[in-house]
């Protein structure tokens, strides 16, 4: 069985690492330079970095900043945010990133997805999806939360992946920051209908909520923020805790 992964994120605004609840109430916790050092050396096992606003202000993800990230880390990681163009991944990639997440502009573009895995490999692709659940139905948002779109969560995932994503990530909008778990049901869903592997993001609280993802989600890595941002949880700690467990993990 593969190893699960831990994935610290660090959601940038204005250069900053910020984080808020349901995707509100955004304030800053720390540079994300510095950020991605610290948890680099503490065995994440990958980053995810997410430009929160580079869709919404119709910017692109700053160049620079990625290239700075890279020269500081040795453990692979994700950029998103703003990137709607085989030009934009280039970039990115030139520049250290070794995936790109999209997330809005596939959502209005699905050939982005299919052009991006042709160009550069699945292993590249990452396709994020914010969904909120509504009635029976997981809705999918776009544009960092804010828009409504027509696409639900396990019929757009299947889509994603039929058209070369490489992997999922899944935030529940519903759980995001809360602190109470991530949405197990639906993490065991994807899993069920899909054959890439699955980020499971939004709702880490505690170190069992790692357990419940993988064990009842059958998540195959877990992202979280606020608990490693203000070092309530310690990433080594977190390994040992899933190691004791019997969960597969790097240690």
């Amino acid at each position: 069985m593969l190893a699960k992964r831990i994935i610290p994120c660090l959601d940038i605004k204005d250069g900053q690492t910020v984080k808020g609840i349901n995707f509100e109430g955004i304030k800053a916790v720390g540079d994300p330079v510095e950020l991605a050092y610290w948890y680099s050396k503490q065995g994440a096992d990958e980053l995810v970095l997410l430009d929160i606003t580079a869709t919404s202000e119709a910017r692109k993800t700053t160049k620079e900043l990625v290239k700075r990230i890279a020269s500081e880390i040795n453990i692979p990681f994700t950029i998103g945010g703003g990137i709607s163009s085989l030009e934009d991944a280039a970039t990115l990639l030139e520049y250290g990133a070794d995936k790109v997440s999209i997330n809005s502009s596939a959502i209005r573009n699905p050939e982005l997805i299919d052009q991006l895995a042709t160009r550069f490999g699945t292993q590249f692709v990452v396709v994020a999806i914010d969904a909120r659940q509504e009635e029976e139905r997981w809705a999918v948002k776009s544009a960092g939360g804010r828009i409504d779109t027509d696409k639900e969560l396990f019929s757009w995932a299947k889509e994603s992946q039929e058209r070369g994503a490489g992997e999922i990530l899944f935030t529940s909008m519903d759980h995001d920051g809360t602190k109470q778990g991530f949405a197990n049901k639906a993490l065991l869903q994807l899993h069920q209908d899909l054959s890439i592997p699955v980020i499971a993001s939004g709702g880490a609280g505690n170190m069992e909520h790692f357990v419940d993802a993988f064990i009842e989600g059958k998540a195959d890595a877990a992202l979280a923020a606020s608990i490693f941002h203000y070092k309530e949880v310690a990433i080594p700690d977190l390994k040992k805790y899933l190691a004791s467990k019997q969960i597969p993990i790097r240690l």
